[in-house]
């Protein structure tokens, strides 16, 4: 069973947590969790300006999606930092490269699930989890958030990010912050659930 983790990481938080789903999709007897990264559209100009062409080496391993990739897959799990309350723009840059899939209905009835990053505390993360949704429903997929049998969504002793929408961190405006022990674990959950969801639709 294959679970595909897509995702577009600037800095290296979105990264970390892409790392930390795949960790919880692999406690799932059978899961295989596959890591990719969908293109770069900045060019290496803007990239050089923005301070990101040393964290981006550290992500160079990851290999680039293809559109293909996701139809192969048994469930996707998409990760995005935040842009003004919505998905980054090479994300919906390679979404809408799946008109394809879309015509064939090659994604209909796959699990899916998004996590995300955000400078801020209220930066727009769960305007960007649920505006992500949109487009998966279109695709006839099935939604999967992070339920709060993950009690550390519910935690009030720390700052932290995590909801039912989806599993999430605080950058910083900087990108000084790493994510946090629970936001980690909250990643691990949602990796471990979609799969075992995945799991069950394939039964």
């Amino acid at each position: 069973m294959k679970i595909l983790i897509v995702y577009y990481s600037m800095y290296g938080h979105v990264h970390r947590m892409a790392q930390a789903v795949a960790e919880g999709v692999c406690e799932v007897t059978g899961a295989e969790a596959i890591l990719r990264r969908v293109p770069e559209t900045l060019s290496q100009e803007v990239l050089e300006k923005m301070g990101a062409v040393e964290p981006q080496k550290t992500m160079s391993g990851v290999p680039v999606c293809s559109v293909d990739e996701l139809a192969a897959a048994d469930a996707i799990i998409f990760g995005t930092p935040t842009r003004f309350g919505n998905m980054c723009g090479q994300m919906c840059q390679f979404l809408d490269a799946t008109g394809q899939l879309w015509l064939k209905g090659a994604l209909v009835g796959k699990a899916w699930s998004v996590f995300t990053s955000s400078a801020t505390q209220h930066g727009g993360q769960e305007s960007t989890l649920l505006s992500f949704h949109i487009t998966l429903l279109h695709q006839g997929m099935i939604v999967v958030g992070l339920p709060y049998a993950f009690a550390g969504q519910m935690r009030n002793d720390e700052i932290t990010g995590g909801s039912p929408y989806g599993a999430s961190t605080i950058a910083g405006t900087k990108g000084e912050r790493s994510p946090s022990d629970n936001e980690l674990a909250a990643a691990r959950f949602q990796g471990k659930h979609v799969a075992e969801i995945a799991a069950k639709l394939s039964r």
